[in-house]
């Protein structure tokens, strides 16, 4: 059978194969390349049902064939990547309704035309992330991202109402917090929702205890399926389920957003630490005061920053010498109550005085400097490495901030302990690091050693019982290492949840459950260069 002939006179969007397309999307922010089969983009909902259905119906009768939404291809952890059908929701880039405190919108939507249009009502999406020139909201749900403001305002799970989301039978259903009652209503209807309903809540109310006891102990957290999100006894949420899951349970259409209303005035403090050794500490003594964001960047990203965007750091003097830079942004209703919040909060950090230097900056425009190098740090190091590449594999672990007196040092000597540089920044108020180790995988063994870096972090952030993934999630790089981090049993369950769902496996393979091995994902490695 020819696949593309096939599927492209069941739609009017394109079944595209040429070696161009392809490629286009065979990368992704990730390490990993993998060339897809096809890219198949749906003009509309038709399109959407006859592509699932046609995968759903080839995959029985023997066509390995799968589906991996893509959005921007932003995503760090290889998600989008597939070697079947990429599936691409360009056209579902419209933002339906603004109302007053909510947004209805398509999944592609790009983050920074989403936010122009509800600012306009004096609203915000405040989970949003670091690449939110680039990203897409769809991208955001699917991830549970997170940012600069989740200190305060949480992940994006928190702000999903509502969703739309073809399942695999290719109809569209809605999902949204339910009551006991109306629960119990879903259960007995007599088809494909009702035994979603059904299976679920019987595998949630039998492993109950099991599942609240597994619950990551971090402010954020995207590894895994977040089932003990979806029922307390009281509401049953299936968001919470797909918010998050990567596009491997069904394809989401729609999205409804809860919004707010940011705070009017805002005041940075900047510390600079001249070494690492009391950084611990230092946070510990900031996040009293309640910074509404508290972020982090070293002198790596300093450094491509003094090279590449000049005119940012002419004024910073000595300054620019220091080993990381933290921003700690208090926000309130009038200038005197922010800059009283900063005030306390430098006076906090004077007890290092000698180690640490810190300043409130003048206004917005001298507080933006100290912001664009946050959120063009991953930008720089990966457009400026030359042959060392920017590798993000363990660049999203998260472990309590009240631990990191103890956890940087056992860090630092993993890290030190090869050799490469590497650079530092995140949300430290989180205790989120985005760690970045600079490899050159064109040399024969780097694979090798990056995964070994990957196992003895992530070992080490499982003893002080944190998360791998804080808000980039699980896909390629991950998944193999959600079984160290919950257990077998956990890993039953969302096993379990993914066979009800997806039985035929059909969305997105190979994330989150059932992945590759380690050695398997050597191989995409190498194929990289």
């Amino acid at each position: 059978m020819d696949i593309k002939k096939t599927l492209q006179v069941q739609i009017q969007g394109t079944v595209e194969d040429d070696a161009a397309r392809l490629q286009s999307c065979a990368n992704d922010a990730s390490i990993f390349e993998i060339k897809p089969e096809f890219v198949v983009t749906p003009k509309d909902m038709r399109d959407l049902r006859a592509i699932v259905n046609f995968v759903r119906y080839q995959k029985s009768s023997g066509n390995n064939l799968s589906l991996t939404p893509r959005a921007a291809g932003t995503g760090m952890s290889g998600e989008s990547l597939s070697e079947s059908i990429v599936l691409d929701m360009a056209h579902f880039n419209h933002i339906k309704e603004v109302g007053n405190n909510f947004a209805i919108t398509e999944p592609n939507v790009y983050y920074r035309d989403f936010e122009a249009e509800v600012a306009k009502k004096g609203l915000l999406l405040p989970s949003y992330t670091a690449s939110k020139k680039i990203c897409t909201v769809g991208g955001m749900v699917a991830n549970n991202s997170a940012g600069e403001k989740t200190l305060s305002y949480g992940p994006t799970a928190r702000y999903v109402e509502r969703l739309k989301v073809v399942l695999r039978d290719g109809n569209e259903y809605t999902l949204e917090a339910l009551s006991h009652a109306k629960l119990e209503e879903k259960k007995k209807l007599q088809d494909l929702e009702g035994d979603l309903y059904r299976r679920m809540y019987t595998i949630l109310e039998e492993n109950y205890d099991l599942i609240q006891k597994s619950r990551p102990h971090v402010n954020k957290n995207a590894a895994g399926y977040a089932l003990w999100d979806v029922w307390d006894r009281t509401t049953f949420d299936l968001t919470k389920l797909f918010t998050g899951s990567q596009g491997t349970l069904g394809i989401i259409t729609e999205i409804n957003f809860h919004l707010i209303k940011p705070k009017p005035y805002s005041e940075l403090l900047v510390i600079f630490l001249k070494d690492l050794t009391p950084l611990g500490d230092v946070v510990n003594r900031v996040l009293p005061h309640k910074p509404e964001s508290f972020e982090a960047y070293d002198d790596h990203t300093l450094a491509l920053a003094q090279q590449f965007l000049p005119e940012i750091t002419e004024s910073f003097g000595d300054k620019i010498t220091s080993k990381i830079v933290l921003l700690a942004e208090f926000t309130g209703d009038s200038e005197e109550e922010v800059l009283a919040k900063a005030a306390e909060a430098k006076k906090e950090v004077g007890v290092f005085e000698g180690a640490v230097t810190t300043t409130i900056t003048r206004d917005r425009s001298d507080a933006e400097r100290y912001w664009t190098i946050r959120r063009e740090s991953f930008s720089l190091l990966r457009t400026h490495g030359g042959h060392e590449r920017t590798a993000p594999i363990i660049e999203d672990i998260i472990v309590r901030p009240e631990y990191l007196p103890s956890f940087l040092p056992r860090l630092y000597e993993i890290l030190d302990s090869y050799g490469f540089s590497y650079t530092i920044a995140g949300h430290i108020g989180d205790g989120n690091l985005h760690i970045m180790p600079r490899l050159d995988f064109r040399e024969e063994g780097t694979p090798t050693v990056a995964l070994e870096l990957v196992t003895r972090v992530l070992d080490l952030v499982f003893e002080f019982k944190g998360s791998m993934s804080a808000e980039h999630n699980d896909g390629i790089i991950r998944t193999p290492f959600l079984e160290r981090m919950y257990g077998r049993d956990i890993i039953a369950l969302f096993e379990e949840a993914k066979k009800i769902f997806d039985p035929d496996n059909i969305f997105n393979p190979g994330k989150k459950v059932f992945g590759k091995d380690i050695t398997f994902i050597k191989e995409y490695i190498d194929k990289v260069y």
